[in-house]
């Protein structure tokens, strides 16, 4: 009898795992069905210059996207930040921006956002052998391999209106979200195929060990150098400038520009050049 009580409860911890993924695919598709309220749809347009940017599909993706990571993730703000709409939708959009094109699971390890009206202090413990030691630094946004995310709204803000600085304080906390998906943050997110690995490895670590090179001598770079801080930090900075510089980025790392292009399955030239079109007209 305990044996057959135990073989049915294994029967369903199987079927759990073999219906779930097919209930959470069912209920997305549900959810992307809902109409998308006009004034989110205003929020993009004014906060938000690349959605403008992207074709109409495109952006039908997007608000699809939207409408599921908000009904998946919680916000909470801190330190008096009011979660309005507004701050849901602009950091959402920045958030599936780099979800377009490809399969996804949605950040599946973050469940909660924690919003900041401004730059906000963060203490950081160190060990050194016997020797703890404990700081505090300003930070703008932050990712936890444990669930949570933290960003500053004022920066939050600042990097949907500004496409143009390489500097996205949502793209780049993100992008560590996605790296950390296999549970390392180690500047390799999951790709595609496993043939893809050995490029990526190839190129990134060229480019790494060339902004660290550029950072030592003090040279100009397109990549922001806070990315020659480690392999992760290189990979969310990199995921930045390929979103907001990527002409920039296309014409001095070429190869690199590539990989991204494959990772993310877009190229953001071509944005430019549509929301440049539509200036000049």
């Amino acid at each position: 009898m305990e044996f057959l009580i135990f073989s049915l409860g294994c029967l369903l911890v199987a079927l759990y795992f073999f219906l779930k993924p097919r209930f959470v695919q069912h209920r997305r598709r549900r959810i992307m069905q809902q109409p998308f309220p006009r004034e989110w749809v205003e929020i993009l347009e004014k906060h938000f210059p690349l959605y403008k940017g992207l074709p109409a599909p495109l952006q039908k993706e997007l608000r699809e996207k939207i409408l599921v990571f908000l009904a998946e993730k919680n916000f909470v703000g801190r330190q008096g930040q009011e979660v309005t709409n507004e701050v849901r939708v602009l950091v959402a959009a920045q958030a599936c921006l780099l979800l377009l094109n490809r399969k996804t699971n949605y950040f599946p390890k973050l469940s909660t956002i924690y919003i900041y009206p401004t730059a906000y202090f963060a203490k950081r413990v160190s060990y050194s052998g016997a020797l703890v030691s404990e700081t505090t630094q300003t930070n703008l946004g932050e990712s936890w391999n444990s669930g949570e995310l933290v960003l500053a709204w004022d920066a939050a803000v600042h990097g949907a209106k500004n496409t143009y600085d390489g500097r996205n304080v949502v793209f780049h906390e993100f992008a560590h979200q996605l790296d950390q998906e296999d549970g390392a943050a180690d500047g390799a997110p999951i790709l595609a195929e496993f043939s893809a690995y050995a490029s990526w490895a190839q190129v990134l670590g060229k480019e790494y060990e060339r902004l660290i090179r550029k950072k030592k001598k003090h040279r100009k770079t397109v990549i922001n150098k806070y990315g020659a801080t480690n392999p992760a930090e290189f990979f969310a900075v990199a995921s930045e400038t390929f979103f907001e510089k990527p002409r920039q980025l296309e014409k001095r790392h070429p190869e690199l520009y590539e990989e991204l292009k494959s990772y993310y399955v877009t190229d953001p030239i071509t944005w430019y050049d549509r929301l440049h079109k539509k200036a000049v007209n």
